[in-house]
């Protein structure tokens, strides 16, 4: 059923902007489409679009735990600049006990496998119980951000959690997401201007240096895809 819905939506909203599709959703999926938001600059420029149109969207976040201090400090002048909810989930503790006990504070620098177990643990799953009841969940992916990225599609069937995906800012450079923000002065992470393009948890997230792609700070120490599991094909 899902998956025909997906096709109706292709159809009627291709002609549509962004702010015209969301209303649309917003309107068709009364109360079960929800926006995921991490704070970066994508998802600051999703925010202010539903927060200044007053789209009743559901939108949420993941705190992990290990969230860098600037990424509270932006969650907190986003509340107050837009006097919105914003849900937050949080990992379960008796899994993030468990690892820490079972491997210390810091496996996930010991390999991928203890990455993506931390990833799971601390995002995953917390997004399992985020989009629960929901229909449509909203990204801030663009396909410049990575490989896997730019094989996306603006609707997609996301087979992992079930659900229709809609990611609006798909084809934007990032030059556009920047000139967005600083137009209509939506709060951004200071850490952007030191060098942190993708902004994850603490541990796991440096900044870029010049030439460098945009993913190259999450995960560092890797040579895998930099995902988090999250957002995969």
């Amino acid at each position: 059923m899902d998956k025909e819905i997906l096709s109706t939506l292709i159809h009627k909203t291709e002609k549509f902007s962004i702010e015209q599709t969301l209303d649309f959703l917003a309107h068709e999926y009364k109360n079960q489409v929800a926006f995921s938001t991490s704070f970066g600059q994508e998802d600051q420029v999703i925010t202010a679009i539903i927060a200044n149109n007053k789209y009743a969207i559901n939108i949420f976040t993941l705190d992990t735990g290990r969230l860098f201090q600037e990424t509270y400090d932006v969650f907190d002048k986003t509340l107050k600049n837009y006097n919105i909810d914003i849900k937050v989930y949080f990992p379960e503790a008796v899994a993030v006990e468990k690892i820490l006990d079972n491997k210390g504070p810091n496996s996930f620098y010991h390999s991928v496998d203890n990455r993506k177990e931390c990833c799971f643990i601390r995002k995953v799953e917390p997004l399992t119980k985020a989009l629960y009841g929901n229909k449509i969940w909203i990204t801030g992916l663009r396909a410049e951000q990575s490989i896997n990225r730019s094989e996306l599609s603006l609707f997609e069937y996301d087979e992992k959690f079930e659900i229709i995906k809609f990611n609006p800012l798909l084809k934007w450079s990032l030059k556009e997401v920047e000139e967005y923000l600083e137009i209509n002065n939506v709060p951004q992470n200071t850490l952007h201007k030191q060098g942190f393009i993708s902004i994850g948890c603490a541990p796991c997230t440096r900044a870029i240096n010049a030439g460098e792609d945009i993913r190259a700070g999450r995960w560092w120490w890797e040579s895998s895809h930099k995902e988090c599991g999250l957002h995969q094909k």
